[in-house]
């Protein structure tokens, strides 16, 4: 069973029967990319595919601050209890949305995400400001030959690394280019936005899934971000890097199945 649900600002396409798991997708990106997880999550689950404010087929949100991106999100969704994995800075914005309302959050996977993007002065496992800067100004000068390089870098490492980059960049595109107003304002939520002091706060099951090979987030973020959550597990999956749901599907499947079916 397959719908799309059309609400104002948001997009999301809904398919399978059961408990309601909501998909986030990363920066630049769209729902679409979880295409090769799709079947397995929905035989057992509802799953709602997000495409975040301003990518793929959602318009951009008048704020596009992390708190109006989780309301915005928090309003597409009718159901509840809810569990939401979230990539990237899907899964930053899954964070913010379990401390924002924890009473309709039952579990989180977090994939190759991180509280923080970018380097504090007692964070070093992150990119530094500066070089997040440079690439927001690449990106509007150049766009997808920015972004191609961005996808190489999220595969870079990976045992399957080619393959992956090639299943991005097939997709990539299919649901035209995110807003130029939606990755400015991406930027600087992941400039921003620094959830390490409120992690203590969020009490709901997590499992943190990290490639060994991501360099853009390392794997001493993930570890510290599953210590620092109380009820969190973490798991690394061997030879992956940025997209390990993609490069290693069947162990990515593995670890997280059994997590939401618990």
């Amino acid at each position: 069973m397959q719908a799309n649900i059309a609400v104002p600002s948001i997009h999301v396409e809904s398919q399978g029967i059961g408990r309601s798991l909501v998909l986030l997708h990363g920066f630049a990106m769209h729902s679409g990319l979880f295409a090769p997880i799709m079947p397995a999550l929905s035989l057992h689950h509802r799953v709602h595919a997000v495409d975040l404010p301003g990518h793929g087929r959602s318009p951009p949100v008048d704020d596009g601050d992390v708190s109006s991106l989780v309301d915005a999100i928090d309003g597409a969704i009718d159901e509840a209890p809810l569990d939401v994995l979230g990539w990237s800075l899907g899964g930053e914005i899954a964070l913010a949305w379990a401390l924002a309302r924890p009473s309709r959050i039952r579990r989180l996977v977090l994939v190759a995400t991180t509280p923080s993007f970018v380097v504090r002065d007692d964070w070093p496992h992150a990119i530094t400001s500066q070089t997040l800067s440079r690439f927001g100004d690449e990106l509007r000068v150049s766009y997808r030959l920015t972004l191609a390089r961005f996808l190489a870098l999220q595969v870079h490492g990976s045992e399957a690394g080619r393959a992956t980059l090639a299943a991005l960049r097939a997709r990539l595109y299919e649901r035209g280019e995110p807003s130029k107003e939606a990755l400015d304002a991406a930027i600087d939520m992941l400039r921003n936005v620094d959830l390490r002091p409120n992690l203590p706060r969020i009490r709901t099951p997590a499992l943190v899934v990290a490639g060994d090979r991501d360099t853009l987030v390392p794997i001493a973020a993930t570890r510290s971000l599953a210590a620092a959550l109380p009820n969190a597990t973490h798991v690394t999956i061997g030879g992956a890097a940025h997209a390990p749901f993609l490069s290693h599907r069947d162990a990515f499947e593995r670890a997280v199945l059994p997590f939401l079916d618990a």
